[in-house]
């Protein structure tokens, strides 16, 4: 071999052993760096890193945000009641070593872990509480308590839980109908209580108008006489003195006014004495 094969040679060993050498950790990866099988490092910054070929290897790991979204589960309530919940939990890894080492860094058995743990907590809280109390109490309680519960467990795999969230909660078909009547019967007599409620209601203010209407019908009635008394006061007043100035003329004009009142239709009747006062102008004209 000729001097300046076995420095071209020479240079790909080299470019070789360089290039399987070195690896680089992403912003998105973890990596664990093993010495013949065993852990010697795992504390990696994103960037270039540098490593002993054939005696070491390195496995990385997906450092973002990972997603289990569980099953619908049905859960036993405080009332032995049925509930289906729906739910997710988001989880990154904390501690890689302990990741690979107690669940061989895969995934998918952390995803069958942490259900299995989120379940147990579900059922425990859920257990506690009625389908009253899971329709009307606060969700992010249940949250917190939730996270607590699972944290506790998921660190001792290397796991962060960052969140659980119930998406839903939905009742059996044969429980939903069953809360259904109760709720139908319950706004039933709610509403009869307003309706009942509205007509006592109404019969005061209908009491209170009727009241108020004969107190003004009272009220305009005595003022009405009152005018009309004073009215009848002045007209007698009026009377009195005219009559007072000239009784003949008075006692005259109030008999033709008589006159005019009785005979004013043309079969009028009268049967009186022809010497009576009521004729007592007629026969004076005579």
């Amino acid at each position: 071999m000729s001097t300046h094969n076995k420095l071209f040679a020479l240079l790909v060993l080299v470019l070789l052993v360089g290039f399987l050498s070195v690896f680089t950790v992403k912003q998105t990866e973890k990596a664990i760096k093993f010495r013949l099988g065993e852990i010697v490092r795992s504390d990696y910054k994103p960037g270039l890193h540098f490593m002993m070929p054939v005696i070491n290897n390195v496995k990385k790991f997906d450092a973002r945000i990972l997603t289990l979204d569980a099953r619908p589960e049905r859960f036993l309530t405080a009332e032995k009641k049925n509930v289906i919940v729906d739910s997710f939990v988001k989880w990154r890894i904390g501690d890689v070593t302990l990741f690979y080492t107690t669940v061989a860094g895969d995934a998918l058995q952390a995803n069958l872990r942490l259900d299995q743990i989120m379940k147990n907590a579900m059922r425990s809280e859920f257990g506690k509480r009625t389908i009253k109390d899971l329709v009307s109490e606060d969700r992010e309680r249940m949250r917190h308590i939730l996270m607590k519960s699972t944290e506790t467990v998921a660190e001792k795999w290397g796991v962060e839980v960052v969140d659980i969230r119930i998406k839903r909660i939905d009742l059996p078909p044969e429980v939903s109908n069953s809360v259904y009547r109760r709720m139908e019967a319950e706004r039933g007599r709610v509403a009869r209580e307003f309706r009942s409620q509205g007509a006592e209601a109404a019969e005061r203010i209908r009491a209170d108008a009727d009241k108020q209407r004969e107190i003004l019908i009272a009220e305009a009635f005595r003022k009405a006489e009152t005018t009309r008394g004073e009215g009848d006061a002045t007209a007698t007043d009026i009377y009195a003195k005219a009559f007072g100035q000239d009784i003949e003329f008075f006692a005259f004009y109030r008999s033709l006014n008589a006159y005019k009142k009785t005979f004013r239709g043309h079969n009028d009747m009268l049967v009186l004495e022809p010497d009576s006062d009521f004729f007592k102008y007629f026969n004076k004209m005579k």
